[in-house]
């Protein structure tokens, strides 16, 4: 009898002590699952969640890139490189391969006068060979042989690795957006003297890896001109060709047949370069003004001559302006 009081008592204890522990334990449950989806999500920053061009370059490493070159306002808003990107969707891209039904022609009709076709809608032609996405047109590596019809509101133009062998005055007429041309590695030999000069917003002009042997006229608003790697001798500027560039920063004629530096320069001028050219020799008036000796050239603090015949130590009285000597054999 006693043994049996004791287990009662026992079951009764163990009731009591199940039903005290239940609800902080149903309690604590309630607590603490909040508390593991907040730690989920304390380390994201949803009001940076969308990458913007202002913090692009606080994440990929820049060091690297072959220039540096702060293209400021220069850079498209559109772009973050100047690859295009690919739509994902194949339907959107163009089918080079049916461009002979685009638009559709209507068959002849012997019953009367045969009509035109229809001209296609502004832009098109370009936009069938090339990738268009807002102002800029991407014509990269597409075969071409000659500048192709552009949209009026086209503000950067990209027709790098291409066949194109000149550049024609009319090719860029009533273009007043266009800002950046890169024609880099084409097989242009000439370009006609007005083929750029007429453009009134055009701030950067790239043409490296090409066959030129003459520099065209630039327009006044020019910022950045890049022609390495040609085949430009002295003959091929005209008389101080840069003089009027109030706006030019950037002059990089590097890999030509230069014989001496074109000059005078631009005040605004910040980088030069000049390496493996011909050049022997220089004036004393190249970069600084001999009569005035206050003179200071500040922008102009990147001038490269390596790879050049000349001994700069022959002309100590010609750099009393500049913030840095220039590169080259001293």
């Amino acid at each position: 009898g006693g043994r049996m009081w004791i287990l009662a008592w026992l079951g009764m204890a163990s009731l009591c002590l199940g039903a005290v522990w239940a609800v902080p334990a149903k309690e604590r449950r309630k607590v603490e699952k909040p508390k593991a989806d907040v730690a989920l999500y304390e380390n994201l920053n949803l009001d940076n969640y969308d990458l913007t061009l202002d913090n692009y370059g606080e994440i990929l490493d820049l060091s690297n890139y072959e220039e540096l070159y702060d293209y400021g306002d220069l850079a498209p808003k559109i772009e973050v490189g100047t690859l295009a990107p690919r739509p994902k969707d194949p339907k959107t891209l163009p089918d080079l391969g049916a461009t002979a039904e685009t638009p559709k022609l209507q068959p002849p009709s012997t019953a009367g006068p045969i009509h035109p076709a229809p001209v296609p809608e502004q832009g098109l032609p370009s936009c069938l060979l090339c990738l268009c996405i807002g102002t800029s047109v991407y014509c990269d590596d597409a075969d071409l042989e000659h500048i192709p019809a552009l949209p009026p509101e086209t503000t950067y133009l990209y027709a790098r690795f291409n066949r194109i062998g000149a550049v024609r005055a009319g090719d860029f007429t009533g273009l007043k957006k266009l800002k950046r041309i890169d024609l880099s590695s084409n097989s242009i030999s000439w370009a006609d003297v007005d083929a750029f000069r007429l453009l009134p917003s055009l701030q950067e002009l790239i043409l490296p890896e090409n066959r030129l042997t003459a520099l065209p006229e630039l327009p006044h608003s020019i910022v950045r001109l890049d022609a390495r790697l040609n085949r430009i001798p002295s003959a091929g500027l005209r008389p101080e060709a840069f003089r009027d560039l109030k706006q030019l920063q950037f002059l990089h004629l590097s890999d030509n047949q230069l014989d001496f530096i074109p000059a005078p320069l631009p005040e605004s001028l910040r980088s030069l370069h000049l390496q493996n050219n011909n050049i022997q020799t220089m004036h004393e008036d190249t970069f600084c003004d001999s009569q005035d000796h206050s003179q200071v050239r500040r922008a102009l603090e990147d001038i490269r001559l390596d790879g050049n015949p000349i001994n700069l130590s022959l002309f100590p009285d010609a750099y009393f302006c500049l913030p840095r000597l220039p590169t080259g054999r001293f």
